[in-house]
């Protein structure tokens, strides 16, 4: 089958597009035919192995090489065949998942328990944009955040892969959401269920007076001592991500906003699916939510498989509304 391996850290020119042999589905596992994926800044990252003190911490990148050699933390296609173990699923079924790893390819083994059935509707290429994005927005709002209908939420970085989830998800979730973005997705951002939309070309949400309950961010454009003068005194704090850099960022943006957490009155968390254990329990919620029209995945551009270089280039560019997602 054909894939994309990173053999070694740099740049998307170190994406060798080649033959390798098909995976075979062990005791539990899934085989899907990649029919798209989509691309992340948890890919990039991943690729380059940055920031450097990542390579240091449990669960990172690795030290010298990879330890992933075929990234793409999103799938969506069809079963092609499945483990002696599996009940679930069997040939020709459609799933999506995040299996972290694998979807730079035209076939990936799949864990069934972070496996679930596509959205009927949905296409291929728009459940490609749902698992790592969706899933993110989700367990920051509801499981970090806590949100309860009612309450304020200010999700800055609105119009990213993220945000543009989250802006859906907290409006589902009966909160009163404000968006922040750049002025070229102010009417994206409203248009997807914004109350109201800060242009932060135009001003600074942590200057205005507001206050929130709950600060989704995703963005990390602004420092968190500035971020907490717009939260409640009982307020959230959930971290996303933010600009990222070679030897910290943005490691070093979060670790400074919890290493103060017991300090002030306001709670702060991180929404962090990489290790979490409920991915097909939130990919099932999220299904629920797409099937009753609350939610749709905002896809920006989409690019053939042997194009994902070109794909991960435009998205480590930044400022790109939504998913870019690639199709096989």
């Amino acid at each position: 089958m054909k894939a994309f391996v990173l053999r070694s850290y740099g740049s998307p020119d170190a994406l060798d597009f080649t033959d390798i042999d098909k995976p075979v589905p062990g005791d539990g596992e899934v085989l899907v035919r990649v029919r798209a994926t989509s691309v992340q800044p948890y890919d990039w990252h991943m690729m380059r192995g940055e920031p450097y003190i990542a390579r240091l911490m449990p669960g990172g990148p690795g030290l010298r090489r990879p330890k992933i050699t075929i990234l793409g933390a999103d799938v969506a296609g069809e079963v092609e065949a499945v483990g002696k173990d599996v009940t679930e699923f069997r040939p020709g079924d459609e799933v999506f998942a995040m299996p972290k790893q694998g979807g730079f390819a035209e076939y990936a083994c799949v864990q069934e328990g972070e496996l679930a059935p596509k959205p009927e509707k949905l296409s291929f290429e728009q459940a490609a944009a749902v698992p790592m994005a969706a899933m993110t927005a989700l367990v920051g709002l509801r499981d970090e955040g806590r949100l309860q209908p009612g309450q304020k939420v200010l999700i800055n970085g609105a119009s990213g892969g993220v945000g543009t989830f989250a802006v859906q998800i907290a409006r589902a979730m009966g909160a009163e959401v404000t968006g922040v973005c750049g002025a070229g997705n102010v009417d994206l951002v409203r248009s997807i269920g914004a109350h109201e939309v800060i242009d932060y070309t135009k001003e600074d949400f942590t200057q205005n007076g507001r206050r929130y309950d709950l600060l989704l961010d995703n963005a990390g454009s602004r420092p968190p001592s500035a971020c907490r003068r717009v939260l409640a005194r009982k307020g959230t704090y959930v971290i996303v991500g933010g600009p990222g850099g070679r030897w910290l960022k943005p490691v070093g943006h979060m670790i400074s906003a919890l290493a103060v957490s017991p300090f002030v009155s306001q709670r702060t968390g991180r929404a962090d699916v990489i290790r979490c254990t409920e991915n097909k329990r939130n990919l099932m919620a999220l299904t629920e939510l797409i099937e009753d029209g609350k939610i749709t995945p905002v896809v920006a551009r989409s690019y053939p498989f042997e194009d994902i270089p070109a794909a991960i280039e435009h998205q480590e560019k930044g400022h790109t509304p939504g998913k870019v997602v690639i199709t096989l």
